[in-house]
C-alpha cells in the first residue's frame, strides 16, 4: 500500500554546522521545506543543495515560526525536525510504515541526546516527542517557553524509531544554551507568579540530577552522562535563581 506523502519541515538560522546531516537523513521525503530567518552563513545554500524549498521570514518566536512553516507545507503529514537533529538508521522505514493508512492524528518519536563526545545509550530512557503529525489536526500551542504541537486525536509512540538531538557537542555550547534558555524563561515565570522559588532552588536541582542520572539511565554513558546530569541540575537551579533575582530587583525598585 502507498503511504501518505510527507513534508519535512525545518526552521533555521545560521545552522550551517548541523543542517547537512539533518537533511541528508530525510532526502527520501516528498518535500523538504526550510523556513529561514535570514541566515548569514551557508545554511540556505545547504538547504537548496538538498532540493529543499526555501522561504525566509523574520524570526518572532519558536511557536509562531514553526506554525508558519507548517502552514507553508505542501502535504498534510509533516515531520518536524530542528536543524541540529537527525534521524537514526532504520527510522525512515518505521515512519513510512506508520504513514500507510494512518489511524492516528500523530506519532511521537523517541529522542536520544548528544552528550558531548558521545550519544545517549539506546538502553537509556528516551522521551517521546510529537514530531510526525497531520497538520490538519494539529497546531502549535501558545506556551511562551518550549512551545509544542498539540493534535486533535489519538497519538502513538513509534518506539522502534528515534532521532538524535546533535546540538550539545561540548560543555561550553551546553552552558551557553543553559544561560540563554534560563534568561528567556524569567518573564514567563514572573507572569505565572510561580511560588516557593527558594525551596525550588534548594531541592529541585538534586532531584533533577538523580532523575537524569538514574531514571533516564545516563549512568550508562559514563562521565558524559554524569556531566550532562550535573549541568542539567545547574539548569534547574539557574532558572529559579534568575527568577529570584528578578523579584529582588523589582522589589528594590518599588519598595512599596
Amino acid at each position: 500500500m502507498k503511504r501518505e506523502p510527507l513534508s519535512v519541515v525545518v526552521i533555521t538560522y545560521n545552522n550551517g554546522g548541523t543542517l547537512e546531516a539533518c537533511l541528508t537523513g530525510v532526502d527520501w521525503a516528498d518535500e523538504i521545506l526550510v523556513l529561514d530567518s535570514g541566515s548569514t552563513d551557508d545554511t540556505v545554500d545547504i538547504a537548496r543543495r538538498h532540493g529543499a524549498r526555501v522561504a525566509v521570514h523574520p524570526f518572532d518566536d519558536f511557536g509562531p515560526q514553526k506554525q508558519r512553516a507548517y502552514d507553508m507545507a505542501s502535504h498534510d503529514w509533516v515531520l518536524n525536525l530542528d536543524a541540529d537533529e537527525l534521524l537514526s538508521p532504520g527510522t525512515r522505514e518505521v515512519i513510512e510504515q506508520a504513514l500507510v493508512a494512518p489511524r492516528y492524528a500523530g506519532f511521537r518519536l523517541p529522542r536520544r541526546e548528544r552528550l558531548f563526545w558521545t550519544v545517549q545509550h539506546r538502553r537509556g530512557r528516551r522521551n517521546g516527542l510529537l514530531r510526525l503529525f497531520d497538520r490538519r489536526r494539529g497546531r502549535m500551542n501558545d506556551v511562551e517557553v518550549h512551545a509544542a504541537v498539540e493534535v486533535d486525536g489519538p497519538v502513538k509512540t513509534l518506539w522502534r524509531a528515534d532521532f538524535i538531538n546533535d546540538g550539545d557537542r561540548d560543555i561550553t555550547t551546553r552552558m551557553d544554551k543553559i544561560n540563554r534558555y534560563t534568561s528567556s524563561m524569567v518573564a514567563h515565570k514572573l507572569r505565572r507568579k510561580q511560588r516557593y522559588t527558594g525551596l525550588r532552588m534548594v531541592f529541585y536541582p538534586p532531584v533533577y540530577f538523580l532523575r537524569q542520572y538514574l531514571v533516564k539511565r545516563y549512568f550508562l554513558d559514563g562521565w558524559a552522562g554524569f556531566i550532562a546530569s550535573a549541568t542539567g541540575a545547574f539548569y534547574a537551579f539557574l532558572k529559579y535563581a534568575k527568577l529570584h533575582e528578578a523579584r529582588e530587583q523589582a522589589a528594590r525598585k518599588d519598595p512599596h
